[in-house]
């Protein structure tokens, strides 16, 4: 863990802005076709030169932290022994194309931010969203009206106001409003942005409550439809395009909290009877809608009720998944992420939400917290994802606020008393990948032959190839790179991430 510094590892060139290891096409359409989800071979694509490397790492108990180290030397090829580790690159091999990374930006965050100094709110903006002083987010998720990380419960709407006529959005421009603008300022003017919804207003629901679960009554679903309008059409006029929206924040799980129910076929006619219809006609038809938006363990069940109905499938650009099914036995489901991929290539798939529960302060350094997020993004990338959010951006140094005391870490916490903002390890682990794959970026084949050290890689736009790999054992390992008939050998520290950005000589 380190006290809020951006340190001078995140400043200098990381851009590079030659054609570098190949050539190569990326369309910046956000819609992708089938042909963009299954490997490509591109017969023109060739090594030009010996490429040359630059090495950034973060390891656990030492002062790495994104630190960038001498680079790597390329030489002939050398056939890797079972006994050796070696991490193979296929450039040719091309797959979905990367949309971004970042996270939510809460009630919880908002507030924390506004009780930091003037100087440490400066530094996190920077931090986030500087591509050249920090980690360069390019996504973020917004709530509607709270969810748990909020102060307490509200809806934009008086009580039993159906019509939405008493309709505002005023409880957000204390805090959240004007953090969120400053999030878009900060990333340069442009952060991809969507919404998404923890309850209805407990009018509408079967238990009468925001909490504790319940469903949507069927009277209120062209009300509660309208809503989602409302809300795009009050944010838009702040000046926060919405990109797009989930329909709800996991709508299998009775929380207490604020949480709905709807059955896979529920949330399936709600989208293609009310949902759906009701942004076209608004003139929102652009929105993207992210079904599911819930654990891996039924995100299969979800996406095959709901994508096997054309009527439905019409309205959605993508799945939304969270990472918490490891609940039942501390094992992820990426297959079941993968199975989506392989079933519905025209679709997409979005991380829509992870982090730590359970926040105590004493466990902050913990490996386990940071290498859940390494592990996820490698794996969740290497099947198909195009996107990928952290939940809350931002907490106090309690893991609040949280109005039902579900206390959790986030990547930064802020002390609400002395003003401070400490970055953990898994700030750092992220912005092994948010700094260096950046939008419009192609995977790209990589395979690593053992389970210790996990592998993802991508080209960017500008030509850079970036090689994320991620050593999960108690020991230094030694590991080999191979590509194009050539072959570097590297050392990565216990407990360590490595990003390796490769560009021609």
């Amino acid at each position: 863990m380190s006290k809020l510094s951006v340190k001078p590892f995140l400043k200098g060139r990381f851009g590079f802005f030659i054609g570098l290891l190949f050539l190569i096409s990326c369309s910046p359409d956000k819609k992708k076709d089938a042909e963009e989800s299954k490997p490509e071979s591109e017969p023109g694509i060739v090594l030009v030169k010996t490429p040359k490397a630059e090495v950034y790492t973060t390891a656990h108990k030492t002062d790495l932290k994104l630190s960038k180290s001498s680079g790597l030397n390329f030489g002939d090829f050398k056939q890797p022994l079972e006994t050796e580790i070696d991490v193979l690159v296929d450039p040719t091999k091309q797959f979905q194309t990367f949309m971004g990374i970042g996270a939510a930006l809460t009630d919880a965050a908002a507030e924390t931010f506004y009780k930091l100094s003037e100087e440490n709110q400066e530094r996190f903006l920077e931090a986030y969203y500087s591509k050249e002083n920090g980690i360069g987010y390019s996504l973020g998720r917004t709530i509607i009206h709270s969810c748990d990380f909020s102060s307490g419960s509200y809806t934009y709407i008086e009580e039993g106001d159906a019509e939405l006529k008493t309709f505002n959005i005023d409880h957000d421009r204390q805090y959240r409003l004007p953090f969120t603008k400053k999030a878009i300022a900060a990333a340069g003017g442009e952060l991809l942005m969507y919404a998404s919804p923890w309850s209805p207003p407990a009018f509408m629901k079967t238990n009468n409550n925001m909490l504790q679960g319940g469903k949507l009554k069927p009277e209120f679903y062209q009300s509660w439809a309208n809503y989602y309008v409302k809300f795009i059409e009050a944010y838009e006029a702040e000046g926060i395009p919405l990109w797009g929206l989930t329909i709800q924040n996991e709508p299998m799980a009775v929380q207490r909290w604020e949480s709905c129910i709807y059955t896979a076929e529920e949330e399936r006619d709600f989208l293609k009877n009310y949902l759906g219809p009701t942004l076209e006609k608004a003139g929102m038809g652009d929105k993207n809608i992210i079904v599911w938006d819930h654990n891996r363990d039924l995100l299969f069940q979800r996406a095959s009720v709901i994508l096997n109905d054309p009527e439905a499938a019409k309205y959605v650009w993508g799945t939304g998944f969270h990472w918490y099914e490891d609940w039942k036995d501390g094992i992820p489901m990426f297959n079941n992420v993968k199975n989506v991929n392989e079933t519905f290539p025209d679709k997409n798939l979005i991380f829509t939400e992870g982090c730590n529960e359970g926040y105590d302060i004493t466990k902050i350094e913990e490996e386990r917290l940071a290498e859940r997020y390494g592990r996820s993004m490698i794996n969740d990338f290497n099947n198909g994802t195009v996107a990928w959010t952290d939940w809350n951006i931002l907490l106090d140094e309690t893991g609040g606020p949280n109005h039902v005391g579900n206390l959790c870490f986030a990547p930064a916490h802020g002390d609400t008393k002395t003003g401070e903002l400490t970055l953990t390890y898994s700030y750092y682990y992220i912005g092994h990948f948010s700094k260096f794959i950046r939008p419009g970026a192609k995977r790209i084949s990589s395979v690593s032959s053992s389970n210790s050290l996990l592998s993802t890689a991508f080209v960017n736009v500008d030509g850079s190839l970036v090689i994320v790999a991620m050593n999960q054992s108690d020991a230094p390992l030694e590991y080999g790179i191979t590509m194009n008939s050539k072959t570097a050998k590297i050392e990565i520290p216990a407990h360590g991430i490595q990003t390796i950005v490769m560009s021609e000589e």
